[in-house]
């Protein structure tokens, strides 16, 4: 069974690499396996987290995972599915699927973008309003070497791009117009 790995906090220095491209050979890999397995688990044990690079678990590799949770979360929004009475329903669901994205390149986005709050499990406590493209293209290999190509809109779109700015040593902090600071703005009422 998969271990949990503990997730890297924003002032380590592999966080602020470029994760290096990995050889399509090594993806079947104990190693890779590994990694793999235990990104996945630490994921679905995180109460808030929905994406996770490499570089978040202290492995400077072009690889990230995305949960379908994030799909569920933008049928909600987007008005596809009746909301649950609270987003803590579907936190209950721990089996997610994950998708998994290697050495992923963007091949396009759309020139409209949109600002929303985004946080990151290496960055607790804090939320930033950041503007990303409302859709993007990527292509990518999956765990089993196999390549695919994927569009995502919305939420889903978001989650992938804020995965490939840690692929590129970037946090959502450096590009949020406001940081939130929710704990500090608690304290002050």
């Amino acid at each position: 069974m998969a271990k949990v790995v503990p997730i890297i906090k924003e002032h380590s220095t592999i966080l602020r690499r470029e994760s290096e491209a990995l050889d399509i050979k090594d993806i079947k890999t104990p190693k890779i396996k590994r990694l793999i397995s235990g990104m996945k688990e630490t994921l679905k044990n995180t109460v808030d987290g929905v994406g996770l690079a490499a570089p978040q678990v202290g492995e400077s590799l072009r690889i990230f995972i995305v949960s379908e949770e994030a799909e569920e979360i933008d049928r909600i929004e987007k008005g596809k599915k009746d909301p649950p009475q609270n987003y803590e329903e579907i936190r209950k669901k721990k089996d997610w699927k994950n998708y998994v994205f290697i050495n992923p390149v963007v091949k396009n986005t759309s020139k409209n973008q949109l600002e929303r709050a985004e946080g990151c499990l290496s960055v607790p406590g804090r939320y930033g309003i950041v503007k990303r493209s409302e859709k993007i293209m990527v292509e990518a290999y999956d765990e089993n070497g196999k390549k695919f190509t994927r569009g995502a809109s919305g939420f889903v779109a978001r989650v992938i791009q804020h995965e490939l700015d840690h692929l590129k040593g970037t946090l959502f902090i450096d590009k949020a117009k406001k940081i939130l600071e929710p704990n500090k703005e608690n304290e002050k009422r």
